[in-house]
């Protein structure tokens, strides 16, 4: 059987990954790569693996791929100019040393096409480009922001003030619920047809006034929506510059194509939030 080892697995993303592939993958074919493996003690008792990896150690890597056929890079956190990007070539270099026949890579919906040299996507830019020279298969899932992130402050605005707000200027906004793009990542883990794709994961296109109706639905009582500044609209308000330009305004069928059915929308992944913040 193929030996999938998957990183992050102590981030939101990473564990959802495994935890759908526990039902895929045979027991002792599952392999979780952690910095400190202990924040993964659960799962050796699940028939998973746990191997210290840490993208800053080139050694420990050695050893933590040795055997493994795919691997799942999950994007690394640290946004600190040039680290990020060095550690997804240290992990990618390794990994053609240990002979992996396939990367899976998180990067960032609509990569290729950011105009800010030095910005956010550059890094995701940057590994993609070092995954098509490194003479191994790839898969790049290019993720699109998290609707949790939004949802989250929305929801908890409406709960205290009965509105929520934002500076989005009714332009919509393309989000993907979490749970999603893990599923289509394990899809893309186990599933055929997927050597040297590149895959756009959008969800379902939302506007502000919208999600304000859907929140009202779900929890049961009048939810307002007003326009208010960039700055008023709290650490979401760097963002919406680039909505109102329509940056975040782009669609596509491929989250729909691996999840083999359509992609969470507004009020579902909405309900889901508000049932596990309470309420």
């Amino acid at each position: 059987m193929t030996r999938i080892a998957v990183t992050g697995v102590t981030g939101n993303l990473g564990r959802l990954v495994v935890e759908d592939l526990l039902a895929k993958v045979p027991s002792g074919d599952l392999v979780a790569l952690a910095r400190t493996p202990e924040k993964a003690a659960d799962l050796p008792g699940r028939g998973v693996e746990v191997r210290r990896g840490d993208h800053d150690d080139a050694v420990s890597l050695d050893a933590a791929l040795e055997g493994i056929e795919i691997l799942f890079l999950v994007s690394g956190p640290d946004m600190t100019p040039g680290v990020r990007l060095r550690q997804h070539r240290t992990v990618i270099d390794r990994a053609v040393r240990a002979g992996v026949r396939r990367i899976v890579y998180t990067g960032a919906a609509g990569a290729e096409n950011d105009p800010v040299v030095g910005g956010p996507a550059a890094d995701h830019t940057a590994t993609e480009k070092a995954l098509h020279e490194s003479g191994t298969a790839y898969t790049v899932l290019r993720n699109a922001l998290y609707s949790e992130a939004f949802l989250g402050t929305a929801l908890a605005q409406a709960r205290q003030t009965g509105e929520i707000t934002s500076s989005t200027g009714g332009r919509p906004l393309n989000t993907a619920r979490l749970r999603d793009l893990a599923l289509a990542a394990s899809a893309a883990l186990t599933g055929a047809g997927h050597e040297n794709a590149t895959y756009e994961l959008y969800g379902p296109l939302w506007t502000y006034p919208e999600l304000a109706a859907a929140l009202a639905r779900v929890l049961g009582g009048p939810v307002g929506y007003r326009e208010v500044t960039d700055a008023e609209a709290g650490w979401l308000g760097s963002l919406f510059p680039a909505v109102r330009a329509g940056a975040l305004a782009t669609t596509g069928p491929d989250l729909a194509r691996l999840l083999g059915r359509p992609a969470a929308g507004l009020e579902e992944t909405a309900a889901a939030l508000a049932a596990r913040m309470g309420g």
